[in-house]
């Protein structure tokens, strides 16, 4: 049964809920790679679609909210834990899949103006990087860091959270972000899975 502190953590369930949007999209990026290696051509567009939800959804998005607002609680009032998971854990993946989405793109960006098998294969290598990266970062989070700010965040400050991030999504909402790319993932996800 969950308690009156759990339903109110809107800004938790809601981070939880743009992951399965988020692990939609490494599933779409895992079978268009794996067509690939199947002799499919590669779909320039396609990938470069991929890297607009990432790096727009799964970026700009749904990471703002995290390193805008519950992260800079976690690492500001949880002590030398919360900045240890946060800083030297969740922050550096974040960093680490920004950086494999732009490898992606130079290797994209290569192959389309001499398709090299050795491009070919850095598309394949960054992409499943980044799906790789994500699948665990996303276990992290679901199972260990939003389940340590719920215990150990106190009442008002997850209240504090919880207005902030509706407040971003309002503000995400009028500029058409979750429209848009979730429109696109459900266009991507008909092609591939």
């Amino acid at each position: 049964m969950k308690s009156e502190r759990d339903d109110e953590m809107y800004s938790i369930e809601l981070m939880v809920e743009e992951h399965d949007h988020i692990l939609e999209l490494l599933t779409v990026i895992r079978k268009a790679c794996c067509g690939i290696l199947e002799g499919q051509e590669v779909d320039d567009g396609d990938f470069r679609k991929m890297i607009a939800f990432a790096r727009n959804y799964a970026d700009k998005h749904h990471h703002g909210k995290e390193e805008q607002i519950l992260f800079q609680e976690m690492t500001k009032r949880l002590g030398q834990i919360g900045v240890n998971l946060i800083q030297h854990g969740m922050l550096v993946e974040h960093d680490l899949g920004r950086l494999h989405l732009s490898n992606l793109e130079t290797a994209l960006n290569q192959y389309r103006d001499d398709p090299k098998t050795i491009y070919k294969l850095n598309i394949l290598a960054e992409a499943a990087g980044y799906a790789n990266l994500l699948q665990r970062h996303i276990e992290k989070e679901n199972q260990i860091v939003y389940t340590y700010a719920e215990k150990n965040l106190t009442q008002d400050i997850l209240q504090s959270v919880d207005e902030r991030v509706q407040e971003f999504e309002k503000n995400a909402q009028q500029a058409k972000t979750q429209e848009t790319y979730l429109q696109m993932l459900r266009e991507l996800k008909e092609k591939y899975c």
